[in-house]
């Protein structure tokens, strides 16, 4: 994970669709982030009135993070390692990339306000790019995979079936590299917590994180707060 302490003189101008103006020292660059409009899932999961939880895996998890947390209904997210051992589940262990985490976040949602099918749609669309392997763009391995780790037969039975409709409609150019995994989930070390709001000027949210957050409120308004 590329994630610098070097502080830049950086400054970030919004612009329509989702586009970011990143000004630096050095020069002038623009990035663009767009959603991929995909459907929304034929079968979702049945509706409940307790709070539920989601767990998804796809690159840094600071803007994965930022991305469900502006979605309403969602009540809290977490940043965190999944599908490892307790054991080795922290960063300085994970980011050698042999202790088979994958960095995720733990999404807990009113079902009432906002429904699982609809955070994959989010996922999916805006959150990564789940056609990506070996990582998230500039964060390359293992612990930067695409992956959903179901928290029921539910989840998994709804998640399977949406990354089979979503190739069959040939919603990306390239296959969906996601899986289905299975196994716990730990929270990463409280400096990682609301990175993004705590963080706003550090080069990687402004470079990667803002314009993603950007997207998704352009692209899901009814969706974000």
């Amino acid at each position: 994970m590329i994630r610098s302490t070097l502080k830049l003189p950086l400054s970030l101008a919004a612009l329509a669709g989702g586009a970011f103006l990143l000004i630096a020292a050095g020069g002038l660059r623009i990035e663009k982030v767009s959603a991929v409009a995909v459907p929304p899932p034929a079968v979702d999961v049945s509706k409940a009135k307790k709070p539920q939880t989601a767990v998804f895996a796809g690159g840094c998890f600071w803007g994965m993070e930022a991305v469900f947390q502006s979605v309403k209904g969602v009540q809290s997210v977490t940043n965190g390692y999944a599908g490892g051992a307790a054991a080795t589940a922290t960063y300085d262990q994970v980011k050698n990339e042999n202790t088979g985490h994958a960095e995720a976040v733990k999404v807990v949602y009113d079902p009432t306000r906002v429904s699982y099918g609809t955070l994959l749609r989010v996922f999916f669309s805006v959150a990564h790019d789940p056609t990506q392997k070996g990582g998230q763009g500039p964060d390359r391995g293992p612990s930067y995979r695409s992956a959903i780790f179901p928290q029921n037969a539910e989840q998994r039975r709804v998640a399977g079936a949406y990354i089979a409709q979503l190739g069959q409609a040939k919603a990306f150019a390239k296959p969906i590299t996601t899986k289905l995994e299975i196994g716990s989930f730990y929270p990463a070390e409280e400096y990682h917590q609301d990175f993004f709001w705590r963080h706003p000027t550090h080069p990687y949210i402004m470079r990667w994180d803002q314009p993603k957050v950007a997207a998704f409120r352009s692209t899901y308004p009814q969706l974000a707060h």
